[in-house]
């Protein structure tokens, strides 16, 4: 059968998905959210998905709200026998989630029910988990919690960051959306329902989770520093700049929380709560980034110097 499509997304993470479901269905629209100022000129710019929706050649619409009027009428006049949601951002209401026949699929960056929410990828890293990967889901009222479709399995490498783990899962994640809907339209799919008592929850990141509490031990300060790479970024304070931590291997060893314990080729061994943290490459204000070795000496950094904080 030919499926009508209705896509929804707005980040990078649902590019690769769209071009899967323009290549093996009809995607007869595409909703993602409003132009907005981005990136440090704040140049009003449309979403990714947009730009590669009109590369296509497909029908885009970006409403501020799916309770609209105009998003309704849209919706039945499009006709979708699915609708496809990866990344989206915002909340389907019940209103949309009935209106395809097949419903509605979510495409999720972790295997529900662990890691619901805005922040799965960085979420998985932070936790320590050593696998991760994608899933679809049934969409119903709740926040990831309808029927698991299909899923599959992405192990987390030990020099993994979000931004490393993320540029894996995307193409599974696609290919996982375009084998769902087939099997669906071959009615050979049972979704299972999730284990409610399992879910964790993650929110969207915010750069006060970049910050480094030096008090926690080496292992959890070197997953944090993964799980924020590349934003928000982890961060500390040194002689009341902010410097922000790009790679950072955590080692045994002691040390004062925050102290620098030793400098050499190798980086600024740093002490935690327990163990060292070995800076690798570090970003000075109004700097670009750079190897902790060279930035040492640059800053002519010493033994007993002390990242804090605060400023």
């Amino acid at each position: 059968m030919t499926l009508r499509v209705v896509f929804m997304g707005s980040s990078e993470f649902s590019v690769p998905t769209l071009r899967a479901l323009h290549k093996a269905f009809d995607v007869v629209g595409v909703f993602t959210q409003p132009d907005k100022p981005r990136g440090r000129g704040k140049k009003t710019l449309p979403t990714l998905v947009k730009s590669t929706a009109l590369d296509m050649g497909l029908t885009v619409a970006e409403p501020a709200r799916l309770t609209s009027n105009e998003s309704a009428a849209l919706l039945k006049e499009w006709a979708p026998d699915v609708i496809v949601v990866a990344a989206y951002g915002k909340i389907l209401p019940e209103s949309v989630l009935t209106l395809p026949p097949m419903g509605c699929v979510n495409l999720h960056a972790s295997l529900l029910p662990r890691h619901r929410g805005a922040s799965p990828i960085s979420a998985a890293i932070l936790a320590g988990d050593k696998v991760t990967g994608v899933c679809t889901i049934m969409m119903d009222k709740g926040m990831d919690t309808g029927d698991i479709l299909l899923t599959k399995e992405i192990p987390i490498l030990d020099d993994d960051t979000a931004g490393s783990l993320h540029g894996r899962l995307v193409e599974p994640g696609a290919e996982l959306v375009v084998e769902t809907l087939r099997r669906m339209i071959e009615r050979s799919i049972e979704p299972q329902p999730q284990n409610h008592s399992e879910a964790l929850y993650t929110r969207p990141l915010t750069k006060d989770d970049a910050l480094v509490p030096w008090q926690e031990h080496a292992g959890y300060l070197g997953r944090l520093v993964r799980a924020m790479n590349p934003w928000p970024t982890a961060f500390s304070h040194l002689a009341g700049d902010v410097i922000k931590i790009w790679q950072a291997v955590p080692k045994e060893g002691k040390g004062m929380p925050g102290m620098i314990m030793a400098l050499n080729a190798d980086g600024i061994w740093v002490g935690t709560g327990k163990g060292l943290l070995r800076l690798v490459e570090v970003q000075a204000p109004g700097k670009k980034r750079m190897s902790a070795a060279e930035f040492a000496r640059g800053r002519r950094l010493h033994e007993g110097d002390v990242f804090k904080e605060s400023p």
